[in-house]
This record gives C-alpha cells, sequence and structure tokens, in this order.
C-alpha cells in the first residue's frame, strides 16, 4: 500500500538527472546545517527547535534560488518550482510521521543536521514510490 493512496496525485515524474540534482542540493542543506551548528557550538550558542516543515521550506527556499540562478542551465524542468512545492505538500505527512518515528527510535541527537538528513530521505523516498506508482499506473 502506498502511503499517499486515496490523495489526489500529481502526475508528474521527475527524471533520474532530477532526482539526482535535488539529492545534491538536500546534501549541500545538510552539510550547511553541521556547519551552523558547528559555529553555534564555538560561540555557545543554544540550537533551536528545528522541525521537517522547516527542512521542507528551506529546500523549497533553494530551489527557488537555483532555479532563479541556473534554472534551465542545469536541466531543471518548467514549473518544477511549483511541482515541488505540491509534492511537498502531499508528502507533508508521511514524511513528519516518518521522522517522527526515526528521530525517538535513533540513539542519534535531534539536530537540524539530523532532521534534514531524516527529512530529505523520507521525501525523496515519497517521490520515488510515486514515480513508481505512476509508471505503473497505480495511481
Amino acid at each position: 500500500m502506498l502511503p499517499f493512496r486515496g490523495m489526489p496525485i500529481i502526475a508528474i515524474m521527475l527524471s533520474g538527472h532530477v532526482i539526482g540534482l535535488l539529492k545534491e542540493y538536500m546534501q549541500d542543506l545538510v552539510e550547511q546545517a553541521r556547519q551552523e551548528a558547528s559555529a553555534q557550538e564555538r560561540f555557545g550558542f543554544a540550537a533551536t527547535a528545528y522541525r521537517p516543515d522547516h527542512a521542507i521550506s528551506d529546500l523549497l527556499a533553494l530551489l527557488d534560488d537555483r532555479i532563479e540562478s541556473e534554472g534551465m542551465q542545469v536541466g531543471l524542468p518548467e514549473g518544477f518550482l511549483h511541482d515541488m512545492w505540491s509534492l511537498c505538500n502531499d508528502a507533508s505527512v508521511s514524511v513528519t510521521d516518518r521522522v517522527y518515528v526515526e528521530t525517538n527510535v535513533g540513539t542519534e541527537a535531534g539536530s537540524k543536521a539530523r532532521t534534514r538528513e531524516l527529512t530529505y530521505r523520507a521525501l525523496v523516498a515519497f517521490i520515488e514510490a510515486r514515480g513508481r506508482a505512476l509508471s505503473q499506473g497505480e495511481a
């Protein structure tokens, strides 16, 4: 059973190239969070609460910036930001639930980097599952 059964389906399939770019951008955001945490620790600042919806918002903001600066040059399709916003909206509950479970089961402390890592992993899994369902006509 798919996590989005019964929900309206955004009928887009992302190419392997686009998913690869997404993963690269996601990794950039995870690394940025690690660097921020290191800088905050050096200056004695406490980490603030960070949730999966923050991670998704940060990803969409980064995509907006990258589309504006690189867009067509890197092969992102027209309407990609809107499609990603819709996909993220559809995936929100599934991603949040998965991150909650993985955060509370794991031994690693919650951090901005960890939340981003888990959120983006869950989002990619959702996108890939939806793509498989669309390619098999299950949607």
